[in-house]
């Protein structure tokens, strides 16, 4: 089966005491846009099932193609982010930009300084919510809409990458994952942004 890995959309900026309880950011106008650009590239492909996150912005990113396909999302808590549970959310290149604290916090795995929980931890959390969705639907092509630290930790486990925050994925990037119920797992592409800078639309 293909696992087609997904990662949200643009969200909105929340910061701490904006709202009561963890912050759940919705997508922003840019990040609507390129659910609807991912949306057409996949229902271009096709896939037979999807999967979501509960968070918002991973659900407002599974609707166009929820829409495009018929399609009824599964919601899955096990491939919800580390951090959601926090008061607060900042858009990482944000704090990549500012160098802030939190963005050393997170790079470093000093998960617990945002908000969130131990990254290996949060692996073992992840990994079994995977291996029963390759489970349960063998054979078939899944999309997955979840989040930046999911991807990473889930594909350093089929890599064996001992860091397991090693890459940035875009915004309703694509990353795609072979898998066979038996356990063997392969890794084929990694943060496709395609999508986002062009169509299928035939040039002829």
């Amino acid at each position: 089966m293909e696992l087609v890995l997904v990662r949200h959309g643009e969200p909105v900026r929340i910061d701490e005491g904006d709202v009561e309880g963890p912050a759940d950011p919705g997508l922003t106008a840019r990040g609507h846009d390129q659910a609807a650009r991912v949306a057409a590239w996949l229902a271009a492909d096709g896939v037979d099932a999807i999967v979501t996150s509960p968070l918002r912005r991973a659900r407002e990113t599974a609707a166009p193609l929820a829409t495009a396909l018929g399609i009824e999302p599964e919601v899955e808590s096990g491939v919800s982010e580390y951090d959601a549970t926090a008061g607060h959310y900042i858009p990482i290149e944000e704090l990549r930009a500012a160098k802030d604290e939190r963005w050393y916090a997170t790079i470093e795995g000093r998960w617990a300084d945002v908000g969130g929980i131990d990254p290996a931890e949060f692996q073992r959390q992840v990994v079994p919510a995977f291996d029963a969705l390759i489970e349960r639907h063998a054979g078939h092509r899944v999309a997955v809409m979840t989040h930046g630290g999911v991807i990473n930790v889930f594909l350093a486990q089929v890599l064996g990458i001992e860091r397991l925050l090693w890459f940035h994925p875009e915004y309703t990037s694509i990353s795609r994952v072979h898998a066979a119920r038996g356990g063997a797992r392969s890794v084929a592409t990694v943060n496709e942004t395609a999508h986002l800078i062009g169509t299928r639309d035939s040039t002829t």
